[in-house]
């Protein structure tokens, strides 16, 4: 696997002259020649380039096609992408370096005036035969764009299996993480791994930690709103609970749902702040917009009226079985209006640069799905800007939020992860057994249905660069605008000692400490203490891991305990606690624990 160094070789001629209509990006980004360089060395049959979103996959295949062609190792491209809106987005890039590539092509001979076609991966589903002869007829090159779509079924995948096996070279594109099911990708080599593990092998990887570093994509910072949330269930039984509490997988899933239901209180605070950090955000960068990417279409038309309410202009409206889909995007990209909502579609490969504030209001939880969907603000236009993503306090999503700059691979064959090596999975593993001696229904309550009856919003914390920020706060209060209003164009370094700084002028504030908070003020930001998400883990895996031995000496259940040391010791439930909080906890059942022997 090859990855970006910060020097370039040679560049490639910007144009063919009196050889062919085609050329190139008349500059390409120190990862795009590498990755060039990489392919041209070997001229693989197959190859699969693994790049974040938003730095520029398109350009670079683009200019490798540019060469097969230039160099008559391949007569036609056909591109495959996943919806029929970004392969128009495909034919237009294709088009600006004089490669011709017909989006609407749909069966029989190709006008002579087209290089090739551009086509969806459900359209080589429909009809393999005729894309297989196309690529038997010519020497052809195929373009898959964002690949792991090729496993969303298995008729797809042996669909292009079937089409494309035949073809002289195959170019394989996708963002990272990979698939989280173990459908095995066509064109994909695997490889076992040290403990038997099949991974997928890519020949070029150009990770997010990479691009942040190159300056090609923007920092990200994620807020999380939590509250309290009041459902009924199909048995009439009414259900209050917090987000980001330890409770069932099922309570979880109802009690996201609740959130993001438009009739709460939740959705229409959540997108006010939004707002108002957008309005910060555009008086660095005055045609900034927002995306909410909502779970449904009636979801959207609810988030798009609630938007219209805070903020008196209309917002983009686009639904995928939408005829006007394309030019809606397209309309919303090269205009300043604030606000677009969209369900899935517009998550990944959509190239909207200007957007820079987004809405999480979908309860699609794959890492695939959230790396895709932050994807869509981070790509940067110039030095400075910041995208900011607003999240429910759910611990999957912070779990993502904190992996952002983590490479991975597709997986094969599940391993059995060792709870010592994985914090994640021993915590969840704790919980997991606390949540049995709370509620012992583990029943397939997400799939019944429940009615959201209320829920509100507490601004919770800020996730930057594997550390935790902030204090819990109502919306609208000077602490939670405090980070709203964080400028829009600010380096990375700058952002973390901004936050730091806030922090800890949060915290001196605060009645429990205020001494030592106040000293804390005083050090300069470089020495300040920060606490990551790991030193967050273990507190709570030490915590949780003293209430268990609690639980056998006293005989107490874990939820019981839980809930003694919150009223004893105060603050929010441990997934929301800070440091400062959870060592309290520590160190109070210690105390029970030893009154006991």
């Amino acid at each position: 696997m090859t990855t970006s160094t910060s020097s370039t070789s040679h560049h490639l001629s910007p144009a063919f002259p009196g050889r062919a209509p085609w050329g190139t990006a008349s500059k390409l980004r120190a990862w795009q020649q590498g990755a060039m360089d990489a392919y041209l060395q070997r001229q693989p049959r197959d190859f699969l380039a693994v790049a974040t979103p938003g730095a520029g996959k398109t350009t670079f295949a683009l200019t490798l096609a540019s060469w097969l062609l230039h160099h008559h190792v391949v007569q036609q491209v056909t591109v495959v992408a996943p919806t029929e809106h970004l392969k128009k987005q495909w034919a237009e890039a294709a088009a600006r370096i004089g490669i011709k590539l017909d989006p609407d092509y749909s069966a029989g001979p190709l006008s002579k005036e087209f290089h090739g076609v551009a086509v969806t991966y459900a359209g080589v589903g429909v009809r393999p035969m005729l894309h297989r002869n196309r690529v038997e007829q010519r020497k052809t090159l195929v373009i898959l764009d964002e690949i792991h779509h090729a496993g969303d079924s298995r008729s797809w995948g042996e669909a292009c299996q079937e089409a494309f096996e035949p073809a002289t070279r195959r170019l394989a594109l996708t963002g990272t993480p990979f698939r989280s099911d173990t459908n095995p990708i066509p064109f994909v080599d695997y490889a076992e791994d040290a403990d038997g593990v099949r991974r997928s092998v890519a020949d070029y990887t150009y990770g997010y930690g990479n691009a942040l570093g190159d300056g090609v994509v923007r920092p990200v910072i994620f807020l999380s709103y939590s509250g309290n949330m009041r459902w009924r269930t199909k048995a009439g039984d009414e259900i209050e609970a917090r987000l980001g509490e330890p409770m069932t997988k099922d309570a979880v899933s109802q009690a996201w749902r609740t959130a993001l239901d438009p009739h709460g209180e939740w959705m229409p605070s959540v997108l006010g702040a939004a707002d108002r950090r957008l309005s910060e955000v555009r008086k660095a960068i005055p045609d900034a917009g927002g995306l909410v990417i909502a779970s449904d279409q009636d979801s959207a038309r609810a988030y798009a009226k609630l938007l219209r309410e805070v903020t008196g202009t209309a917002a983009a409206v686009v639904l995928s079985d939408d005829s006007g889909a394309s030019q809606r995007i397209e309309d919303f990209r090269n205009s300043d209006d604030r606000w677009m909502v969209a369900v899935r579609m517009v998550s990944e490969g959509v190239d909207i640069p200007r957007l820079a504030v987004g809405v999480y209001a979908t309860t699609i939880s794959t890492p695939l799905f959230f790396a895709q969907a932050v994807g869509r603000f981070v790509r940067s236009r110039r030095r400075g800007e910041t995208a900011s993503v607003f999240l429910p306090t759910i611990p999957m999503l912070m779990t993502f939020a904190h992996e952002m700059e983590v490479e991975r691979d597709h997986v094969l064959d599940k391993p059995k992860k060792d709870a010592e090596d994985d914090p994640y999975a021993e915590e969840a593993g704790l919980l997991e057994e606390a949540e049995r001696e709370q509620d012992e229904d583990t029943g397939e309550q997400d799939e019944l249905p429940f009615e959201a009856l209320e829920s509100d919003a507490v601004f919770d914390r800020v996730m930057y660069d594997g550390a935790e920020f902030g204090m819990q706060a109502h919306p609208g209060s000077d602490e939670e605008q405090d980070y709203l209003g964080i400028p829009g164009l600010l380096e990375p370094d700058q952002v973390q000692a901004l936050l730091q700084k806030r922090q800890a002028r949060q915290i001196a504030h605060s009645k429990k400490r205020p001494d030592a908070d106040a000293d804390l003020l005083e050090l300069p930001a470089e020495r300040r203490p920060v606490v990551t998400h790991k030193e967050l883990l273990e507190l709570r895996k030490q915590l949780n891991g003293l209430v268990g031995a609690y639980v056998h000496q006293s005989g107490k259940p874990h939820g019981v305990i839980h809930n003694e040391l919150r009223r004893v010791c105060g603050g929010p439930p441990s997934a929301e606690a800070t440091a400062g909080q959870l060592e309290q906890r520590i160190a109070k059942v210690r105390e029970w624990a030893t009154r006991m022997r």
